[in-house]
């Protein structure tokens, strides 16, 4: 049925008409759109296509809450009359009935065009700005809504409701027992009866979940009359009943237009039963006045009416309540809630929020459901509730629990038992979702040791970026991630390889993963017997008793200076070294000469002489068995290949520390340093910063700053100072 505070009765009734406009235009004018309907279609087909017509067959269905036809009707109008002479209220009306069927883009642009049209009307207004406001209506909720048809629904109009302790008082139009009771001709349906059901709190499907029902219906006596009664709310002492009622105590009275308005009425309880029905003094027979609701101090009513002087066709208002139980002056609540449409079912909850229906402010459907809080007594700003309280039909009569938690919504929504049913919801929280711990270490592959600045990138099934991190001193990470989810995790690292682990999430709730990874030099770096780091390169070999770059030799050197500008930070330590053949203090000098010689040719090609100190080693570090002292015992046979193998150069890596690659600290080396028990050291022939450093099982970058140094420059006689 159509949701109108203009619940009214027309007198006259009886006579049957002629099938003629005439008849179908009285019809219509005392509200019974049925048999208008019946008449206008019937005329149509006999070929008369005018505005009249049209126009009534499509308001016809319209209060009706008939939208497919009312939307069928308004575009035969749009299509048969030009648009210049059709007044801007169907404008209006066409675009809710498109919308309540779901059509929503050709709703907004019909709402766009009665805006164009009606400049001051504020219910075209708020498209402008708004152009994605059905995503922010349709989107999920932060919090669980579940909405549940309720028992007591028939395949009439039930609707509304307030809460009274383990009771639901509502309306309906259903017929119960009482067969034969009189039709309304608005709907063709029996005149409204308040109603009285016993609330039942059950669980639902889910662990926390649960639903609420109404059964158990039956008539509240002490009110309902043959007319309508509807809207029924009690004062928190249980002593006070407003009510919504036709013009009707003891007989019905009507204007001087023969229409019965609706009165608000007050009734007393009086030893346990409910009497002393009265109307309220603000009430008028030239107007309707109707769906009452409480503050939550009952110290104002708010009311719906169409008295004169409003807004739009109803508006909500309020009266204060005095303290000698007298009622002050109606005060319209103001254009921030009432529009030109149609405001109603007011209800205030016990944090003062403001609920009610409209179809004036920008919605889903017909009737939407708003809320709206008091700033210093003034309603400044409005909320559309959204789906899933709001649907394309008509969603009014909210009500809700003094802990928001539960609470009831009217509908005639698709899926329905009748026309109007009630709906009861919970509002609950979320569960937590179910998440997973996701942690690793980062580590060097050879020490075993963690790396700091390591970075994280977890990618999701399709590839997209989900989180990144750096990892700390400790090498760790940790992600927390969906339950029963697809992932990707690669860690990478200047100076290493990356590496990826595809892993899934399980469904067990907080369970933790561990996903370590061991990371590995790039291909460029490698490590020689003493696990020193050093350029990965071929041999670079010299000529027997030679220190000149061969040009095989040259060739490799290209190569550690293309690694070198590829690697800007890096600084290295050139060390040559002869095969044992000779005397050692001549394969020094010699070694040394092969040093200097290949630091000379990487600072030719560009690389800064801060970057590359050269060092020869002689016949110190064999790479084999080949020893040839100048004891004969000592001296073992080799073959050139095999001696040629220890006439070569290296390219240790001296700053790895600064680099942040992993480095293993021998302990032996600290303990050398304790035995050592020396806070100095004086730079020997051959000593480098590195293997100063290394022994006293510091890095080179704490030697340099231990010593204010800059570059890799140290003199034979030099005193380092160690802490």
């Amino acid at each position: 049925m159509r949701k109108t505070i203009t619940f009214i009765l027309a007198l006259s009734v009886g006579v049957v008409f002629a099938q003629s406009k005439r008849t179908a235009e009285k019809y219509f004018n005392n509200f019974e759109y049925v048999k208008s309907a019946e008449l206008y279609e019937k005329i149509y087909q006999k070929g008369d296509s005018s505005f009249l017509v049209l126009s009534r067959l499509g308001d016809s269905y319209y209060f009706n809450a008939i939208s497919k036809k009312s939307e069928f009707w308004y575009e035969k109008l749009f299509t048969t009359i030009p648009e210049e002479e059709i007044p801007a209220e169907y404008y209006f009306k066409y675009a809710q009935s498109l919308k309540s069927n779901k059509n929503y883009k050709r709703s907004d642009d019909w709402l766009r065009k009665f805006r164009a049209k009606s400049l001051e009307d504020s219910r075209g207004k708020e498209i402008e700005g708004n152009k994605n406001y059905l995503n922010e209506l349709t989107k999920e909720r932060k919090k669980i809504v579940t909405l549940n048809n309720v028992s007591i629904n028939t395949a009439y109009s039930d609707f509304g409701g307030f809460i009274s302790g383990d009771s639901l008082i509502f309306s309906s139009t259903s017929p119960g027992v009482e067969k034969g009771r009189k039709l309304y001709k608005w709907n063709n349906q029996p005149f409204i009866n308040v109603y009285v059901g016993a609330q039942k709190k059950l669980k639902g499907n889910k662990e926390k979940e649960y639903r609420y029902d109404v059964t158990e219906a039956r008539q509240m006596l002490s009110i309902n009359t043959k007319y309508h009664e509807s809207s029924v709310i009690i004062t928190k002492d249980g002593n006070t009943k407003y009510f919504t009622r036709n013009n009707y105590l003891k007989k019905l009275r009507a204007d001087n237009k023969r229409t019965v308005h609706l009165k608000l009425y007050k009734a007393e309880k009086i030893d346990g039963r409910w009497d002393n029905i009265t109307e309220l003094p603000f009430n008028s027979n030239d107007y309707s006045i109707g769906h009452p609701a409480l503050s939550n101090d009952e110290k104002t009513l708010y009311f719906v009416s169409d008295m004169p002087g409003g807004i739009g066709q109803t508006d909500l208002y309020k009266i204060q309540i005095l303290e000698d139980g007298s009622f002050g002056e109606p005060e319209n609540l103001g254009k921030t809630i009432n529009t030109e449409g149609r405001e109603m079912f007011p209800f205030v909850a016990a944090d003062n929020t403001l609920y009610f229906s409209s179809d004036g402010h920008l919605g889903l459907g017909l009737l939407d459901v708003f809320a709206s809080r008091q700033e210093e007594g003034t309603y400044k700003a409005i909320d559309n509730l959204g789906s899933p309280f709001n649907s394309p039909k008509d969603d009014f009569a909210f009500v809700i629990d003094d802990t928001n938690a539960y609470g009831y919504v009217s509908s005639n929504r698709e899926g329905g038992k009748g026309d109007d049913d009630i709906y009861s919801f919970t509002i609950r929280e979320p569960e937590p979702p179910c998440m997973q711990n996701i942690t690793g270490i980062v580590k060097d592959k050879k020490f075993e040791t963690p790396l700091k600045d390591a970075k994280i990138v977890l990618t999701d099934e399709q590839g997209k970026i989900v989180a990144e991190q750096i990892t700390k001193v400790s090498g760790e990470f940790a992600f927390t991630l969906p339950c029963n989810k697809l992932y990707k995790v690669t860690a990478s690292k200047q100076y290493y390889k990356p590496d990826s682990n595809e892993f899934k999430t399980t469904e067990k709730r907080d369970l933790i993963l561990n996903l370590d990874f061991n990371l590995g030099v790039i291909d460029e770096f490698t490590y020689n017997d003493r696990n020193e780091l050093m350029i990965r390169i071929d041999p670079i070999f010299f000529d027997y008793n030679k220190s000149n770059i061969r040009p095989d030799a040259a060739k490799e050197l290209d190569r550690i200076v293309s690694i070198m500008n590829r690697f800007p930070k890096l600084i290295i330590e050139s060390t040559s070294h002869t095969d044992a053949r000779g005397k050692a203090r001549y394969n020094e000098s010699l070694s040394d000469r092969r040093a200097k010689s290949t630091v000379r040719y990487i600072i030719s090609k560009g690389i800064s002489e801060d970057r590359i100190i050269g060092k020869g080693y002689g016949e110190s570090k064999l790479t084999n068995n080949c020893v040839d002292n100048d004891s004969h015992s000592n001296r073992v046979k080799c073959t050139e290949e095999e001696h040629q193998a220890n006439r070569r150069s290296e390219f240790l890596i001296t700053n790895i520390s600064e680099l942040g690659i992993g480095l293993k600290v021998v302990t032996q080396v600290r303990e050398n340093k304790a035995k050592q028990n020396a806070n100095s050291h004086v730079v020997k022939e051959g000593d480098t910063l590195f293997s100063i450093a290394k022994f006293y099982g510091i890095t080179v970058d704490q030697l340099k700053k231990l010593n204010k140094l800059s570059g890799n420059k140290i003199s034979i006689g030099q005193t380092l100072k160690i802490n």
